[in-house]
């Protein structure tokens, strides 16, 4: 076979090369040794494999693959050629005469740390080069780097961009991937498809540590394993495995491989420079755990709220005691027309908040509003003159003023009622008191950082912005020259912190978020809904310990957040009011479609149900993720149906979903990622026990499961790609066996489903083209199946009770397919039951719904609302105590 391949090549080529021999075989390629007889040199060439060249397409490649062909540096490998002949799709390299770095650590395992160092010093400097010319490479890996002479040449620059714009959504057709597991980056694991020169970044440094190590950073028994521990694993250190590796070395890493591309290096080129920086130090080395849970939930706030209707003394009290300062939290009254805004301010003692207010001037946001002093030990409430249409007010450090921005000017005024001052006669907001004296703030006219002194004088600039961004909040570091400042987008697709040097105008990127707040090393900022802290290293400007998040449901004005931090710790902040996520209901559905809810209180995120077998109570999968990505942050909990309560079974941070009983009602068994693969377990529905593992597939992730009513057989379904879900099938009793129930190639099988009596597995297979309904017989599955379903799009079946229905889902709706027979399984009549239209939530490879026998009833989840919240302006006294209290001091 490999002979006609060369013949079938050579024939094709005879023109341009005379192929030689095969050289090796990666997961997209074939690497022939070849003659360039144009050149007479020797070339490596390089075949995509026939099925991504069938589905990728001759045209599509080779326009995406040009952009490769303009890349000349002395670390890169260029292209030569590429084209199409014969059916075969082929680009060209020179042929270099060594051996790949894979090659040299299969033989070595580990290499001398200068050299490892060198060798991505200079791969990083390849990869700058590409990111500055618009390229990102996608697949670095120790076989994508050649040593000629000790220099490295990165190969393959392109290609998997080639590979995946001409391929599209298709790729999957293909049964690969790109990308290899070992070293992909969070976002391409979690099939992000717009990446970035972080993805490099990330792949670099997986390369440096197994250079230093030995092994990659994070490894398994599986490709799902691996990227399981990519998304969610701590952090690595290479000198914890290998003393010898320099601190600044283990900095680089652990930063490289930083979760969110805006926590890694901004370029390959700041990688490299760090590398060769002995003082570069970075965030905390592995052993620390995984961040603590969230804290302050919407629930625990609820509960900590009181009315403020309070006097001097009592308020101040937590500050006179000598022992730790007593977090307190209020829930603040406020005039009726003041609506929730970002311009807040607390004074250092905490005894006075000021906050934008319309009720002055008119309760619409296109009138004037000025800015009030509200007073805690009095409850009086002042106007600040000369604050109309003032906004982002910072209290000075000593409490007696208060500085404003506006659209034309930056003003000060003292608390006391007098006049605010012009101090800068330009507009400005985002500001900052720093101790030296000075103001920062955003000019509205450059969109950088400005300060100007707070009793008035001259405008310097302090930091210009890039052409997309606008800078603001800048804060001083002490009397160090740099800073920390909030910088972004234009298009607002991005917010950042991040950290200057003054004297040398570089940038560090701190972590994505707005709005920062630091206090000594305590850095406090807001990302999308929620508050965030982190411990900084001043030095470094970087975080160590954290970010984890403090403060949830926090109101959003898009770009900025609506709270602020006093000097000595205090927090106020708006909660959003509004539902910051969808949110379904469970609903009764009966035959003729009639629908009622199950409990009217109970809002949540389902992700799928079952009832009991006495349907006296319902086991359910709630996600409490804040995405679009419900799977990923799933709890299993149980429900006395209908109104009574609800408790949770599971709690773990990962996937725990897809219940089915247990056939004796004690018991639910679940599917969870717990053990870095997808497997079943089962927990006590009394919740006296923790979940034990029940069942996992040697190979492969389980993603589904079902229980027969005798308990004999536990049916489950594997794989978690296209074309690659199987179902088999686990004997419990009397003796352990495993059968392989459907598992034909490039097809998906799922949502099986085992009649009442056990002697027929529906099921939902691909195999005729489109998703239909199958039944075979059980545990004869050699038997052949059957077809019951027709006009694709059938998914979801359920039994009903006895036996005498089967239920699934079609492009109709919901239809009911009479047995007359069940035990040679003849079928009759089949009608719709309920409207596809009637909105009620389907899944194509699980079920969503269950059929209640008693009831003649089906449990279902349908998306609803939820009255928004009414606004709080809620204050926490002592924030900052706890917020060190959850870094761990």
């Amino acid at each position: 076979m490999a002979d006609d391949l060369t013949d079938r090549l050579n024939a094709a080529l005879e023109d341009r090369y005379r192929v030689e021999h095969k050289l090796g075989e990666g997961g997209m390629a074939t690497v022939y040794l070849a003659e360039d007889r144009k050149h007479e040199r020797q070339v490596a060439l390089k075949v995509l494999r026939p099925e991504l060249a069938a589905v990728i397409g001759a045209e599509r490649f080779l326009a995406e693959i040009k952009t490769t062909a303009k890349l000349q540096h002395p670390n890169i490998l260029p292209l030569h050629d590429s084209g199409e002949a014969d059916g075969f799709l082929f680009y060209v390299m020179p042929y270099v005469e060594g051996e790949s770095l894979r090659d040299r650590l299969e033989r070595d395992r580990q290499l001398p740390v200068e050299e490892a160092v060198r060798i991505a010093s200079e791969v990083a400097e390849a990869l700058e080069y590409a990111h500055e010319h618009g390229v990102i490479h996608r697949d670095v890996k120790p076989e994508n780097i050649l040593l000629h002479a000790g220099r490295p040449l990165v190969a393959d620059f392109g290609i998997a961009l080639a590979v995946n714009v001409g391929g599209g959504h298709r790729m999957t057709e293909t049964g690969l991937s790109l990308g290899t597991p070992h070293y992909m980056s969070p976002e391409q694991a979690t099939g992000d498809a717009h990446v970035g020169p972080g993805t490099d970044v990330y792949a670099l440094g997986c390369v440096l540590y197994e250079m230093l190590v030995g092994d990659p950073p994070y490894i398994g028994s599986t490709p799902q394993m691996i990227l399981g521990k990519i998304i969610s694993g701590g952090p690595a250190s290479a000198t914890e495995a290998r003393s010898a590796v320099p601190s600044n070395v283990d900095a680089v890493i652990r930063k490289a491989l930083e979760k969110l591309p805006a926590d890694r290096f901004r370029s390959a080129a700041d990688c490299g420079t760090a590398l060769a920086d002995p003082g570069f130090r970075y965030g905390v080395k592995a052993g620390l755990g995984t961040p603590p849970p969230r804290w302050l939930s919407r629930a625990a706030v609820a509960g900590w709220v009181a009315a403020l209707v309070l006097g001097a003394g009592w308020m101040m009290s937590a500050r006179e005691t000598e022992a730790p300062p007593e977090v307190r939290r209020f829930s603040l009254t406020y005039p009726e027309e003041t609506g929730p805004s970002e311009w807040l301010a607390l004074t250092p003692d905490g005894s006075a908040l000021i906050m934008a207010d319309r009720s002055r001037g008119s309760s619409t946001a296109t009138r004037p509003f000025s800015l009030e002093v509200h007073r805690f030990v009095d409850l009086s409430s002042v106007l600040i003159p000369g604050s109309t249409n003032g906004f982002d007010p910072v209290v000075s450090p000593g409490g007696d003023l208060v500085a404003f921005g506006g659209f034309e000017s930056v003003s000060v005024a003292a608390l006391d009622g007098s006049e605010a001052e012009v101090v800068a006669e330009e507009g400005g907001f985002g500001l900052r008191w720093g101790e030296d004296g000075n103001l920062y703030y955003s000019s509205i006219a450059t969109r950088g950082i400005a300060r100007v002194p707070s009793s008035g004088g001259s405008v310097e600039p302090v930091l210009e912005p890039g052409e997309d961004e606008l800078l603001a909040y800048y804060q001083p570091v002490g009397d160090s020259g740099r800073g920390l400042f909030a910088a972004t987008a234009l298009d607002e697709s991005w917010t950042r912190i991040e950290g200057v040097d003054l004297d040398t105008r570089e940038r560090t990127v701190i972590t994505e978020g707005v709005r920062p707040f630091l206090l000594g090393d305590i850095l406090v900022f807001a990302r999308g809904e929620s508050v965030y802290a982190g411990r900084m290293d001043l030095g470094a400007l970087q975080i160590v310990d954290g970010p984890v998040r403090v403060v949830e449901f926090v109101g959003s004005t898009g770009t900025d957040a609506m709270f602020t931090l006093s000097s000595s710790g205090d927090l106020a902040y708006w909660t959003g009011g509004e539902l910051l996520e969808p949110v379904r209901e469970l609903i009764w559905v009966g035959r003729d479609g009639a629908d009622s809810p199950v409990d009217s209180g109970w809002l949540e995120q389902f992700v799928s149900v079952a009832i009991s077998p006495d349907g006296t109570r319902a086991a359910l999968a709630v996600s409490e993720a804040e995405d679009a990505d419900f799977w990923l942050d799933t709890e299993v909990w149980v429900k006395d149906l209908d109104d009574g309560p609800e408790r949770r079974l599971t709690n773990y941070r990962g996937v725990n979903y897809r219940p089915v009983w247990a056939p004796d009602g004690a018991s639910v068994a679940f599917i969870t990622d717990r053990d870095g693969m997808f497997a079943v377990y089962t927990v006590p529905v009394d919740g006296i026990g923790a979940p034990q593992l029940l069942l996992h597939h040697p190979d492969r992730d389980i993603d589904e499961v079902f229980w027969s009513s005798d308990g004999d057989w536990l049916v489950y379904r594997t794989g978690q790609s296209d074309g690659d879900r199987d179902i088999y099938a686990r004997r419990l009793r009397p003796d352990t066996a495993t059968i392989v129930v459907s598992a034909l190639p490039d097809v998906d099988e799922m949502a099986p489903a085992l009649s009442p009596n056990g002697r027929w597995l529906a099921y939902v297979s691909n195999e005729a083209g489109e998703r239909e309904v199958w039944v075979r017989a059980f545990p004869d599955v050699g038997l052949g199946s059957r077809r019951v379903s027709r006009g694709g799009q059938a998914v979801e079946p359920v039994w009903s009770a006895d036996g005498t229905e089967l239920f699934f889902t079609t492009g109709e709706g919901r239809v009911a397919l009479e047995i007359t027979d069940t035990q040679s399984f003849v079928t009759g009549e089949m009608r719709v039951l309920h409207e596809r239209e009637a909105g009620y939530f389907m899944h194509q490879y699980n079920r969503m719904y269950a059929y209640d026998g008693r009831g003649d009833r089906f449990l279902m989840i349908r998306e609803a609302t939820r009255e928004a919240d009414p606004s709080q302006l809620i204050l926490v006294q002592n924030f900052l105590e706890e917020v060190k209290a959850g870094l761990g001091n």
